[in-house]
């Protein structure tokens, strides 16, 4: 997993990079074919904004997240993201499921 975080008038600092590391880990214990990560972090005036573009096999994810508190937006960006991950990987593992079942021979 290649992953990148950067800052948009703003610093990052590396308590801020390990938070965020701690935070995914989270998504990759759910789900492990996540190819590449880039989270944006920035700052406009009283707005903090969380933002990552995830990408899967055969599918991009985007979520942001706005709030006063940054480590606030990137709670809720990362819960926001597994709620995402976790929907994508359902699909994928009944879309799996949906194939085999097609054809199987009814037993009689």
């Amino acid at each position: 997993m290649n992953l990148t975080i950067s800052g948009h008038h703003l610093d990052v600092t590396p308590a801020i990079r390990e938070y965020v590391m701690n935070k995914l880990e989270r998504i990759t214990r759910h789900f492990d074919h996540v190819i590449d990560v880039t989270v944006i972090l920035s700052v406009e005036k009283l707005r903090q904004k969380a933002e990552i573009n995830v990408h899967v096999r055969g599918k991009d994810i985007h979520v942001e997240s706005v709030d006063t508190d940054l480590y606030a937006a990137i709670d809720a960006m990362t819960d926001k993201l597994d709620r995402q991950v976790c929907k994508h990987k359902e699909r994928v593992q009944d879309h799996a499921r949906g194939d085999a079942l097609k054809y199987q021979q009814p037993s009689m």
